[in-house]
Formats: C-alpha cells, sequence, structure tokens
C-alpha cells in the first residue's frame, strides 16, 4: 500500500504534551505554553524554548508497517558559533523504544546575546523523518519529537490505516522547571529526566521544563493553575540565580504568589517543591553567570561577589533554606504540599557529570529519572498513588 496523507489536525493524531499549535507558514509548530500567553513573553530567547516541544508527542494507532513524517527544524547556535545537534526523534511502539532519527538539518537561527535585536534565522529546507518496517498488525505509536530544536509539522504519511489511540487514562503530570527539566543535553527526548521517571512511574507527563526562564513568571503559574493535572511539581530556584534576577525581598512573595495561584486550581493536588540540584559555582556565591570558552569547551563562571548576598542576592544555598521554610509554613494547612532538595537527583557524587558545572550530562539526566520515580512514587512518597 502507497504511503497516504494523515491529517494532523481535526483527525486521528493527537499531540500531546503541548499547549498550543501555532500555525505557520509551511505547517504547525507544537509550543509547551499557551496561545494566550504570546503577548507575555519576555524575550526572544524565552519565545524560543517555549517552542523546543521537550515532552511533546504525537500519538495514534496503526495498522501500517512504514511512516513518513514531513518537517522544518530550527536548530540554534550553540554558543561555541555552531548548530546544536538538535536531538532526535524517536518512535515507541506499544510502550517500547522501537527506533530513532537524528534531527534533520533545517533553520539555523542565532539570538542577539543583548536580546535587543529579533533573531537572525539562516532559512533552511524541509526534510522526512522516516520510520519502518514496523511490525505488522495494530499497534499504538508514539512519535517523541526533540527537545532540542523548534519543529514546525507539515504532514503524515502512513502506508496503512491510521486511527485515534487508546485513550490515556494515567495519572496527569505536570512539571515545571529550568534548562535542568528541559533537558537539551539528552541524547533523545526519552532521556530527559521527567520522561525518564513518567516511564518508570507509567504516569501521563506534560513538560514545562523551560531552559532559562523557571522565573516564577505569573503567565507560567497560571498556565499550571489552568491544566487538567493529578500530580504538580516545580523546580525553582536556579534561573533566578543565574540570571540574577531577584533579591531575597522579591523572591519570597513570588514563590508563595506562584504557589498561591497553582493552588487556585488545584487546592489538594498533590505538589512538590524541588529546589536546585548541585551546581558549585553558585552554592555560596550570587550570580549572574556566563558561558565560558576555552579550546572549544563551554564552562559556566559566576561574576557573582560574595559582598552582595549581605544585600540580598540569591545564593543556591539561600533559595533552598527560603524554599524549605515556606513548604514547611505552608504545610501546616496544605498537607499536600511537599519539599525535596534537588541534591538529592543530583549531588556532590554526581558532580562529575557535570561537564560545564552546570547541566547534567545524558547519563546524568537518566539517573536523575530513575531518583526521582524512586523518591515520588514509591510507596509513602508525595506521588505514591
Amino acid at each position: 500500500m502507497a504511503p497516504a496523507d494523515v491529517p494532523l489536525l481535526d483527525g486521528p493524531v493527537e499531540i500531546r504534551g503541548a499547549l498550543d499549535l501555532e500555525r505557520t507558514a509551511v505547517g504547525l509548530r507544537p509550543r509547551r505554553l499557551p496561545a494566550w500567553t504570546r503577548p507575555q513573553i519576555p524575550s526572544p530567547f524565552c519565545e524560543l524554548v517555549v517552542a523546543m516541544p521537550s515532552g511533546v508527542r504525537m500519538v495514534f494507532a496503526t495498522e501500517a508497517t512504514g511512516l513518513e513524517l514531513d518537517v522544518l527544524t530550527t536548530k540554534t547556535l550553540a554558543f561555541t558559533g555552531e548548530p546544536n545537534p538538535g536531538g532526535a526523534f524517536e518512535l515507541v511502539v506499544d510502550g517500547l523504544p522501537a527506533g530513532r532519527v537524528a534531527t534533520p538539518d533545517g533553520n539555523v537561527l542565532a539570538l542577539d546575546p543583548s536580546g535587543v535585536k529579533p533573531p537572525d534565522v539562516t532559512p533552511g529546507d524541509p526534510a522526512t523523518v522516516r520510520f519502518g518496517p514496523l511490525p505488522p498488525g495494530r499497534k499504538q505509536i508514539e512519535i517523541w519529537l526533540p527537545q532540542s530544536a523548534q519543529v514546525e509539522l507539515i504532514a503524515l504519511r502512513a502506508d496503512g490505516p491510521v486511527h485515534a489511540p487508546e485513550a490515556d487514562l494515567r495519572p496527569r503530570w505536570v512539571h515545571h522547571g529550568s534548562s535542568i527539566s528541559h533537558c537539551m543535553e539528552a541524547d533523545d527526548p526519552l532521556g530527559t529526566w521527567p520522561v525518564v521517571a513518567a516511564r518508570a512511574a507509567d504516569v501521563n507527563v506534560t513538560n514545562l521544563g523551560l531552559a532559562g526562564n523557571a522565573m516564577l513568571d505569573p503567565f507560567t503559574a497560571r498556565t499550571i493553575r489552568d491544566l487538567p493535572a493529578d500530580l504538580i511539581s516545580l523546580k525553582l530556584g536556579i534561573n533566578v540565580v543565574n540570571g540574577d534576577t531577584m533579591r531575597l525581598r522579591a523572591f519570597e512573595p513570588a514563590v508563595h504568589g506562584f504557589l498561591d495561584t497553582v493552588r487556585e486550581g488545584h487546592p489538594d493536588t498533590p505538589l512538590l517543591v524541588i529546589s536546585p540540584i548541585l551546581c558549585p559555582m553558585v552554592e555560596d556565591l550570587p550570580g549572574p553567570t556566563f558561558p565560558d570558552i576555552e579550546d572549544g569547551t563551554v564552562r559556566f563562571r559566576t561574576a557573582g561577589d560574595p559582598a552582595r548576598l549581605a544585600e540580598g542576592a540569591l545564593s543556591l544555598s539561600v533559595i533552598r533554606e527560603v524554599l524549605h521554610r515556606i513548604v514547611g509554613e505552608r504545610s501546616a494547612t496544605d498537607p499536600n504540599l511537599h519539599y525535596l532538595d534537588g541534591r538529592a537527583l543530583f549531588g556532590e557524587a554526581d558532580a562529575a557529570d557535570l561537564p560545564d558545572a552546570l547541566h547534567p550530562n545524558a547519563a546524568g539526566y537518566r539517573r536523575m529519572g530513575e531518583r526521582f520515580a524512586a523518591y515520588a512514587f514509591a510507596e509513602g512518597g508525595p506521588f505514591a498513588r
């Protein structure tokens, strides 16, 4: 049977993990915040990571043995000036990984470091991602999109009938965090730690890990408030320190405000607040941090002055103390609110897997997911069923 077009909208395909499908000149771009947030997005970099589909997957059932997906990707320039690899498209058949295709080249986007000018885009061409041969018979298909490149979906073709997927009745977990939840450095979309944890615990995850943009933004809190969720986790603090965007006076009420907003929509939902993982350069120093390139290798460093801590500047040690105290005080009247020190997921013993001094490598992310699942979903854990 020759491959036939499958509609991407108003047909059997569900796109899970995306909260908006933006129509572009060539197709549909999944975004991980709803359309109403677009006017509130504060920078081109924030818009960039919102449109990187970490945790987004196309889901359907089919008897096809071959699939073709036409896409236009947009990769970004890394700090070294070269396009990042862009991750991979990953196929899952009946719950098991069944194939991986490297993200093809397309557009290349360069951000203005000052954030003043709009991004510079070098146009590229669409490409076709192919999976097959697949096993015969009806099967449940997931195509996980790359977590570190934007993707415009143009067309899907299959050489057999395509049907709506089975309803997903698993608990719905909504997670928000920074680049260390976005996981651009993971080898593939199934290697991001929220997906590793979700697959281990058999839950349906929506990953709102937004690299560089876990800033306690009100539009993110309202998004979480309005989403269906049986479980919620918030990994907070590292971007506030590395961006040097807040002082203690602003941080404490911003945390309360974020939690208040989430609780407006989910008053009794298990809610886990996670403090930052190990980051030696800002454990006891404030930001801002910056990438330092030497011999083609990127390492992050801090320009923070320790004397500014007395003025209310924030280090990770301060952040952890504040989050622990806030959760402890609020949990007296909110028994479903919990706290986890992020170093339980990635701590001193894991430092060798922190190659740029900020982000875990692929092995580190997988270990984080395994540890989170073993803690949060275990009997007596905050997400125990």
